[in-house]
């Protein structure tokens, strides 16, 4: 395993639109635990393939209850709203309060094809659609209705 650099906003790569995995292969398990051990070297809670420069649909989540790793992934509904703030490792140093589902489903497969759902809540049901927005070249940004300090952040 490997930790790969995190690409920052400003790199075109972050506005585009991811294709889907074909391939479930060794290339994928690779890019999926080099991605783990990214997200927790960068204290993240999710991290999508295009933050490490990859444009296909993947992402994983670690929310301290276990990795998740999605493969292409589809949100089949979300019910309710949260407001709360939110970061993202490619935009370091900037926050903002967001407008969120409070409950999502989503459909993806894991490293070996198998298809699975998942039904989330607040922080888990963030983060799925933050990470999500990824690989459609959406950034937390455009979700911010107020920007906070570094300091509200660690409050919220």
């Amino acid at each position: 395993m490997a930790i790969r650099n995190i690409v920052k906003e400003g790199d075109p790569v972050l506005n585009k639109i991811c294709r889907p995995v074909e391939k479930f292969d060794n290339r994928l398990a690779v890019l999926l635990d080099d991605m783990y051990e990214t997200m927790k070297s960068g204290d993240g809670v999710g991290l999508a393939a295009p933050q490490v420069g990859i444009l296909r649909r993947v992402f994983i989540i670690d929310i301290g209850e276990g990795v998740t790793e999605f493969v292409n992934p589809k949100i089949e509904s979300t019910r309710g709203t949260q407001e709360g703030s939110e970061g993202c490792l490619s935009c370091p140093g900037e926050f903002g309060i967001t407008v969120r589902p409070m409950y999502v489903t989503v459909t993806a497969q894991n490293r070996y094809g198998d298809q699975f759902s998942v039904n989330a809540e607040g922080l888990y049901a963030k983060a799925i659609c933050h990470e999500n927005d990824h690989l459609d070249g959406i950034l937390f940004k455009e979700h911010v209705i107020r920007k906070i300090e570094p300091h509200e952040f660690d409050e919220q």
